[in-house]
Order: C-alpha cells, then sequence, then structure tokens
C-alpha cells in the first residue's frame, strides 16, 4: 500500500506547552502511524477567604475548575455518534480538528460566532470533499459537532447566511461594515468591539472564515485583508500565518487523496487479476460437465 502520511493543522498553543502523542482510533489502512499535537494546559488554583466573627471563623473555598469535559469525553462522544469506519486519510485530519476544537471550545474566553463557525464548515468540506458517501460526509459532520456539545444545524445556517451576504458585497463594503446597518454587519461589530477589549479568542478556524469571506466578495485586492483586519482589531500577521497553514492542508490533503486513489486502483486490478482466471476456469468446467451430460 502506498504510504499515506496523516496531515496536520498545527494543534493551538498559547500558554505552558508539553507535547501529547495522539493516535487515530480507526483507521482502515495498515500503515495507520502516530501523529503529535501540542495542546495547551493551565493550572487551577483554590483560594480560601477567611473571616472572623466572635464565636467561630469561616473559611470559604473557591475553585476555578469547572466541569468541563476532557479531550478523551469529545473523542468519545463522537465515536459513540459516529460508529462506522472512516478512512485513515480522512480520519486523521478530523482527530486532529476534533482535539483543537475542543481545546478551543472550553477556554474560558471561547464565545461562538458565525466567522468562526463558517471556518470550521469551509475546512471541513474541504476536508471531506470526495469521500465515499455524502449521506456519511453529513453524518459524520452532526456528530463531530454534537460531540463538542454545539448545534450542527447552526453551523451550517450561519455559515450560509454569512456566504450569501458576501456574494453581495464589494472590497470596499466589506470593511466598511462598522457604518452601515444589518444582521451580519452587527456580528462584525460585536467582534470588533470584543477584540478592541481584549475579550475575543481569535483562532485559525477564524482567520479561515474571514478568507472566506474575502474570496466570495471577489475581494482580490492585497490590502482588503489589512483593512478587514484593522476593522476588526485582529492582529493580521496571525491572520497570515494561519491561512499559510490552511493552504498548506490543502495541498497535502490533495496529495494524500491521489495516493489513496491510486492504491485503490491497484488493489482492485490485483483483484480482477486473481480472481479472473479462476471465474474463467469455473466457466469451462461449468460448459464442459453440460455437454458430457448431453453426450
Amino acid at each position: 500500500m502506498a504510504s499515506l502520511i496523516p496531515l496536520s493543522f498545527s494543534a493551538i498553543s498559547q500558554c505552558s506547552e508539553r507535547r501529547a502523542v495522539v493516535s487515530s482510533p480507526r483507521n482502515l489502512a495498515s500503515n495507520s502511524e502516530w501523529f503529535r499535537l501540542r495542546t495547551s494546559f493551565s493550572c487551577h488554583f483554590v483560594g480560601f477567604r477567611a473571616s472572623n466573627s466572635t464565636s467561630r471563623m469561616i473559611i470559604n473555598c473557591m475553585s476555578s475548575t469547572t466541569d468541563s469535559p476532557t479531550v478523551a469525553d469529545t473523542k468519545l462522544n463522537f465515536l459513540k455518534a459516529y460508529k462506522r469506519p472512516i478512512p485513515s486519510v480522512y480520519n486523521s485530519v478530523l482527530q486532529e480538528l476534533l482535539v483543537q476544537q475542543h481545546l478551543i471550545k472550553y477556554k474560558k474566553s471561547y464565545r461562538y460566532d458565525p466567522i468562526f463557525a463558517l471556518g470550521f464548515v469551509t475546512v471541513y468540506d474541504q476536508l471531506m470533499d470526495g469521500y465515499p458517501s455524502d449521506d456519511d460526509r453529513e453524518a459524520i459532520f452532526q456528530a463531530y459537532i454534537k460531540a463538542l456539545n454545539e448545534d450542527p444545524e447552526k453551523y451550517r445556517a450561519d455559515s450560509q447566511k454569512l456566504e450569501e451576504w458576501a456574494r453581495a458585497q464589494s472590497s470596499s463594503s466589506l470593511v466598511e461594515f462598522s457604518s452601515k446597518e444589518g444582521e451580519v454587519e452587527e456580528i462584525l461589530k460585536d467582534i470588533s468591539e470584543r477584540a478592541a477589549n481584549g475579550n475575543f479568542s481569535y483562532s485559525r478556524f477564524f482567520a479561515v472564515g474571514l478568507f472566506r469571506l474575502l474570496e466570495l466578495s471577489n475581494a482580490t485586492e492585497p490590502t482588503i485583508l489589512e483593512k478587514l483586519c484593522t476593522a476588526l482589531n485582529i492582529n493580521k500577521r496571525s491572520v497570515d500565518r494561519d491561512l499559510d497553514v490552511y493552504r498548506n492542508l490543502l495541498s497535502k490533503l490533495v496529495q494524500a487523496k491521489e495516493l489513496l486513489k491510486e492504491y485503490v486502483a491497484r488493489e482492485k486490478k490485483k483483484r480482477e487479476e486473481r480472481t479472473g482466471p479462476t471465474a474463467n476456469e469455473a466457466v469451462t468446467k461449468c460448459l464442459g460437465d453440460y455437454q458430457y451430460a448431453r453426450q
């Protein structure tokens, strides 16, 4: 079998990091490989507050820990929701994206926004392009989003809404959202305000969402992305870096899918070569027995 190299979308890290090795739980390929992800960890502290009274001391214990699910919980939810095997060329990337999105989702600063949803949907649709079954592709999407305790229908609906809006925009109207009224314009204004106040959680899916808006509005001028990032109070250097990662991912996906097609074609040819003579011999023998019986 041709060697299919697991692809990496690069995990997000923002504080102290360590490397964790994660393997794809379901691989059809015999040469499944392990890939490395960077994950972020933060410490939780327990604070004590003491107050004196005439007869006793009251100690209030406050913990910053939450009951957020673990990465293992999220992966298990996905496996429970979609139990069929997934080809390794797709599954390796899916599992890495799921880990990344779990880390994003359960950050304290996380807040769902439609551009993030558009970015994820864009990445997912590009990744799963050419998947053998349309029904399975949608079922995997549903299982993936539900594993994160979010609404897959909302992801699709918000993405479609933004795509329709972007198609009706020009380069200038796209970056002048602050002076306009409308549902999408209000979403962009809210993101800009939160980013200015340091309350916005940037991610690579958000960067891909911005890129998709530019693509649909035919904003090809190099300066438009810079103007849009400025209007949104987003660091353009981070966006440029993450878009490079996205383009590199797409390029590797194309190569991996071509390898998969070549492998499937070779295996099909081998099966035909193995079964061909056997089938012919069976037909010849059957005809011979029939002619002998007639004599």
